[in-house]
C-alpha cells in the first residue's frame, strides 16, 4: 500500500444496540487492507440515513413491531441488523462518495484517485445470509470513517459527475431505493404516481425521478416541507394527513406504512402497482385482502436492487440529470447531533456527514 495512507483512522463505531451513546469516535481504528478484488476508498462525504438509525435501535428486529421513534434505547435486541445479528463494534454508513487510494492483489478496475460510489446493498447469497445481501454500514463496515474498503466489482465511477462530493454521498441509499421502486412500479410518462413520506431523503429522490420520467407526481407530506417538494417536480402535494384520493392513481410509491396504508391501497386504480421500501409510521398495517386481489394489485417489496438497476442510477448521476436536496452537512464527529436532526423531521431531503 502507499506510503502516503495511515496505518489508522478515525471513525464512529456502533458498539452495540440502543442510543446515541452506542456511537463512538476512536482515532485508533486500523485502516482496512483491500484484499484480492477489494478497493480501499477515501470518504469524502457520507449521507445520513434512516436505515443507520433503525440498525442502532434495532428495529428490524421481528421483535420490534411500531415505529421508529417507538423503540426504547433500553431494549434488549440481538438480532436487529437487516440480516439478524451484528458484529460489533461496526462501523456504519450506507452512502459513500470516495476516491480510490489502493488495489487489492489482481485489482486494476479503477486508476487510483477515481472518484466512486457504490450501492447500499451489495448481493452476498450465502447459506448464513438468506436475504441474500450484506449491506454497507450492517453486515459489513461502512462509510462512518476515513476509509472504507469496496469490492470492486460493486463500485461505480462517478468521477464524469458536475455534482459535488456532498450531493453524491447524499445520492446511493436515497435515491438508489428511490429509482429501484419506481423501476420495479414501471412508472411511465403520464402515469399518475402517488409518492407517501415525499419530503424525506428517498421519498424527495422518488419524486424527483418519477418527474424526470415523465409521471404526474402527487406528493404526500408536511404542509412546512411543501415547497421542497414541489422543487423537486411534485405537481400535486397533499397534507401526510389527508386521504389520498380514491383509484386515482396507476402507481404508489410508499415508505411510510403505518395507520395510512390501506388509504393509499385505495387509492390505486384497478391494475394499480405498490413498491413499498419503508414503514417508519409502523410496519404492521390492516388491509382488507379483497382491495388487493379483486382490483388486481401488484405489490412489489423494493429493497435490494441489482447492480444493473443502480447502473441506470449512476448513469443519470454521471449526467448530472438529477440532483440531490442536501439541507445541511454536519463533521462525522458531529453524528448524534446529526441522528438527532435527522430524526426530527425538520429538514427536508438529506444530511451528510464528512469525514
Amino acid at each position: 500500500m502507499s506510503a502516503r495512507i495511515p496505518q489508522t483512522m478515525s471513525g464512529v463505531q456502533l458498539t452495540g444496540h440502543g442510543g446515541p451513546e452506542k456511537l463512538v469516535w476512536n482515532d485508533a481504528i486500523p485502516v482496512p487492507q483491500p484484499g484480492p478484488g477489494e478497493v480501499l476508498v477515501r470518504v469524502a462525504a457520507a449521507g445520513v440515513n434512516n436505515t443507520d438509525i433503525n440498525t442502532r435501535i434495532g428495529w428490524y428486529s421481528s421483535d420490534v413491531t411500531g415505529a421508529t421513534d417507538q423503540v426504547q434505547d433500553d431494549a434488549d435486541i440481538e438480532t436487529g441488523g437487516w440480516g439478524g445479528a451484528l458484529d460489533f463494534p461496526r462501523i456504519q454508513g450506507g452512502d459513500i462518495c470516495g476516491y480510490v487510494v489502493a488495489n487489492g492483489q489482481g485489482t486494476d478496475r479503477f486508476a487510483l484517485n477515481s472518484r466512486v460510489t457504490c450501492p447500499i446493498n451489495l448481493p452476498r447469497p450465502t447459506v448464513d445470509n438468506p436475504v441474500g445481501c450484506f449491506v454497507l454500514g450492517s453486515e459489513v463496515d461502512g462509510a462512518f470513517a476515513e476509509f472504507c474498503v469496496v469490492d470492486a466489482g460493486d463500485l461505480f465511477d462517478v468521477s464524469a459527475s458536475p455534482l459535488s462530493d456532498i450531493e453524491i454521498g447524499a445520492m446511493p441509499c436515497a435515491h438508489g431505493t428511490a429509482w429501484n421502486m419506481v423501476t420495479r412500479a414501471g412508472v411511465k410518462a403520464g402515469e399518475n404516481v402517488l409518492i407517501s413520506g415525499a419530503s424525506g431523503g428517498v421519498g424527495i429522490a422518488a419524486v424527483a425521478l418519477a418527474s424526470h420520467l415523465g409521471a404526474r407526481v402527487t406528493a404526500q407530506c408536511s404542509s412546512s416541507k411543501a415547497d421542497a417538494v414541489r422543487a423537486a417536480g411534485a405537481s400535486h402535494v397533499i397534507d401526510r394527513g389527508a386521504v389520498p384520493e380514491p383509484r386515482a392513481f396507476d402507481a404508489w410509491i410508499d415508505i411510510v406504512g403505518g395507520p395510512g396504508w390501506p388509504a393509499g391501497l385505495l387509492a390505486l386504480k384497478p391494475g394499480g402497482r405498490l413498491a413499498i421500501s419503508g414503514a417508519i409510521a409502523g410496519p404492521i398495517v390492516a388491509a382488507d385482502l379483497r382491495d388487493i386481489y379483486l382490483r388486481d394489485i401488484t405489490i412489489y417489496g423494493a429493497t435490494f436492487q441489482s447492480l444493473d438497476t443502480f447502473a441506470g442510477l449512476v448513469d443519470l448521476i454521471n449526467q448530472g440529470a438529477i440532483r440531490p436536496l442536501v439541507s445541511k452537512t454536519y463533521p462525522l464527529k458531529d453524528i448524534a447531533r446529526a441522528q438527532q436532526d435527522f430524526a426530527s423531521k425538520h429538514y427536508p431531503g438529506k444530511l451528510v456527514l464528512i469525514p
